[in-house]
């Protein structure tokens, strides 16, 4: 059950906010028109925006933490049971086969 991961517009693009915020308040200190201030506003509202986006993207966003801890259980009882079967096919005795003259 392959889930594809959405794609992120940068590799490891700074989501932080607080830059933006900071932005805006030192123009409210300098600027006294707000045209600044109106334009790092509009920053902030962008970035935002794309957080929304890309948290509405996630998979499993639209499960419940209870369905995504039985799948979680699911999983983690299938990678066992694999280990256990893999381990099982690794203390099998092999015989070599000989080559074909």
């Amino acid at each position: 059950m392959a889930v594809s991961q959405p794609r992120m517009e940068k590799d490891g693009e700074d989501c932080s906010l607080l830059p933006l915020v900071h932005e805006v308040i030192k123009c409210m200190d300098k600027d006294k028109d707000g045209q600044d201030v109106h334009q790092e506003l509009i920053k902030l509202k962008t970035k935002i925006q794309k957080a929304k986006e890309q948290i509405s993207n996630m998979p499993g966003i639209d499960s419940s933490p209870q369905e995504q801890q039985q799948q979680l259980a699911t999983l983690r009882e299938q990678v066992r049971t694999k280990n256990q079967l893999l381990q099982k096919y690794k203390s099998l005795c092999m015989f070599d086969v000989p080559k074909a003259s």
